[in-house]
């Protein structure tokens, strides 16, 4: 089983800007094999590559659905390689926490709707949007392939287990403030709140 990696023993790694797949030259069918393998045996939302020691442009998406938080079997099991942001939308803020930061959960804005380009595994292209909740576990992992942090962007910072962030989300789950609008205006125009 492979270990992710963390920010107690592998900061700079993890601060690492990931590299683009090379559809024709990397095989990533074995990396995508741990990622899912990975994300299938623990409590995560989704995963970088990068988290996992594979430095290539990857997201393994298991579960966006806030309704299935407590499902482990529930896997949408999406692959998105080299994901590139092409418009963010409203403005949604929500605790997040992250298998390589530990016990570390911060108060994060996001996007409520992102529009992205990316390939698949055989290489073809695709513009997918993701709306809501998916968004966040988006752009959360979509970071770590810039070697950003959740706690880089976190309003606020508390450390909490596993199981004190179930009870903390129960009154301080995701929240939508804007549906509309640039984000980086409206992400500027609460920070200034």
């Amino acid at each position: 089983m492979v270990e992710v990696k963390t920010i107690e023993n592998d900061l700079d790694w993890l601060r690492k800007k990931s590299r683009l797949v090379d559809i024709d030259k990397d095989d990533i069918i074995e990396d995508i094999k741990i990622l899912e393998e990975y994300c299938l045996n623990n409590g995560v939302f989704a995963m970088a590559a990068i988290q996992l020691g594979i430095d290539k442009r990857i997201i393994y998406i298991k579960n966006t659905d806030l309704k299935k938080v407590d499902d482990d079997d529930w896997n949408e099991a999406q692959v998105v390689i080299n994901p590139v942001i092409v418009k963010r939308e409203g403005l949604t803020k929500y605790w997040e926490a992250c298998a390589s930061c530990l016990d570390n959960m911060g108060l994060v804005l996001r996007p409520y709707k992102v529009l992205i380009n990316y390939i698949d595994i055989k290489g073809k292209k695709h513009q997918k949007t993701f709306k809501g909740f998916s968004a966040t576990v988006f752009s959360h992992e979509y970071d770590h392939l810039d070697g950003i942090l959740h706690m880089d962007k976190a309003l606020e910072l508390k450390v909490m287990e596993a199981e004190e962030r179930k009870e903390f989300r129960k009154t301080h789950g995701y929240e939508i403030i804007s549906k509309d609008g640039e984000f980086l205006e409206l992400e500027k125009k609460w920070q200034k709140k």
